[in-house]
């Protein structure tokens, strides 16, 4: 064989040999790369038909807390609301009340208006004690509301007195009144501080006509009552009071002549004030719903 032919045949078997040697790195590779992992084998589903670890849901990668923490933001607190307020069942707008209050008015004083009408501000040897025992019928106005000292609702009241007098010359005194009641509202609270201004007119036996020193002018009079005290509700329908109360009982002047002291009987009026207690009850049993 020449030179040439030697040269051709074995750069042919050279070239066999390297394609032999590259097919059976190749399958190892690919045999290495398919063969199972011992890992992935021990995950394998068993003959139950239960999931393989590869295949089961994957695992939340933080709590609620870390990802509240990641993102900068408290956990959130949620505050616990206030009790309702029970007296908005006995305190609301268009409730209509009776009520019965008795008092004992024993201490005399100067009429706390005289330094404005330029009497002098004085007692008088004559004293009386007035014993009142008033009805009447009491109409809420609004629901409360108020800013927090202040918070509560107005009463109406219309009222009808009968006043004895067990010290004094005269012996009784009628009278009808209206007036006002602020009722000062805490939350939830039984006790319920009031003020009252009440206004009326009336008829009282005088004795100044007989000639009896510092009594009455004339049987026409005129009342201002003025009290404060506390109320204690043992729910929405009954209720109790107890606190001060001031009464003035004068003619205006009428019995000397409109302010002439020369003409007819003067007029001394009576101003006393002492405790007073009373009873309050619902009229209507239950709220109507339209309120």
């Amino acid at each position: 064989m020449n030179a040439g032919s030697r040269s051709v045949v074995l750069s042919f078997t050279m070239l066999l040999s390297s394609l032999s040697g590259f097919t059976q790195s190749g399958g190892v590779s690919i045999d290495h790369a398919n063969r199972p992992d011992d890992n992935d084998t021990a995950a394998q589903t068993s003959g139950d038909g239960s999931l393989s670890a590869s295949e089961r849901l994957p695992e939340p990668t933080a709590s609620l807390g870390e990802s509240s923490a990641t993102l900068g933001s408290a956990p959130l607190r949620v505050k616990p609301s206030k009790p309702a307020d029970f007296n908005r069942k006995i305190y609301y707008r268009n409730k209509l009340e009776f009520s019965l209050d008795a008092g004992w008015l024993p201490i005399n004083i100067p009429f706390p208006l005289d330094i404005f009408v330029g009497d002098v501000y004085n007692t008088y040897p004559l004293k009386y004690t007035l014993v009142p025992i008033i009805a009447s019928l009491r109409w809420q106005m609004n629901d409360v509301g108020g800013p927090k000292i202040l918070r509560g609702n107005f009463d109406l009241t219309i009222s009808g007195a009968i006043t004895a007098i067990p010290r004094g010359p005269e012996s009784r005194y009628f009278a009808y009144i209206m007036g006002i009641r602020r009722n000062f509202v805490p939350r939830n609270s039984r006790i319920v501080p009031y003020f009252d201004v009440r206004l009326g007119l009336g008829n009282i036996d005088a004795k100044g006509p007989k000639g009896v020193l510092y009594a009455q002018g004339e049987d026409y009079t005129f009342t201002v009552n003025m009290g404060s005290g506390v109320r204690y509700s043992f729910g929405p329908r009954y209720s109790i009071s107890a606190g001060l109360n001031f009464m003035h009982i004068s003619n205006l002047d009428l019995s000397q002549g409109n302010g002439k002291p020369n003409w007819g009987i003067r007029n001394y009026g009576i101003n006393v004030y002492g405790p007073m207690v009373g009873l309050d009850i619902q009229l209507r049993r239950h709220r109507r719903q339209a309120e």
